[in-house]
């Protein structure tokens, strides 16, 4: 099934559209998947943003430069989760966009963000390595 007959594929593709445009500066783009009267949280920082020009507004003036990669996107029906890496002024942070979506437009998104750190010489023989994201859909 292609997105135009499958709502799941469409909106997955919609959420991609978003966080492309946000690698590319692309606001209006980046934000067209919003409602009006969109509500963004920040847990860590304690911030709610309400309304599609506010949440628009506070990123605009993001004086770092930014980078996504996605690494995730999965969900269904309303609830769909992003997994990124947002690259601040060349230091990554790792990032969950959950993201609550009403008649195709998102109503409510909580972002949580988590520094990378190294990993314990302990687990070296049991771990492996991540592979880099290859931007293939889940």
């Amino acid at each position: 099934m292609d997105s135009a007959t499958d709502p799941e594929a469409d909106i997955r593709a919609r959420i991609q559209r978003h966080w492309d445009a946000s690698e590319r500066g692309d606001v209006e783009t980046e934000h067209a998947i919003y409602a009006a009267d969109a509500v963004l949280d920040y847990p860590q920082s304690g911030e709610r943003f309400t309304g599609r020009s506010k949440i628009q507004a506070q990123r605009g003036g993001h004086p770092a430069e930014r980078h996504f990669t996605v690494r995730r996107i999965t969900g269904g029906g309303g609830l769909w989760v992003s997994e990124c890496v947002i690259t601040y002024d060349g230091v990554p942070t790792y990032s969950i966009s959950v993201m609550e979506l009403t008649d195709g437009l998102v109503t409510h998104e909580t972002q949580y963000f988590a520094d990378p750190f190294p990993a314990l010489p302990a687990r070296a023989t049991l771990a492996d390595p991540i592979p880099p994201p290859d931007r293939r859909p889940d």
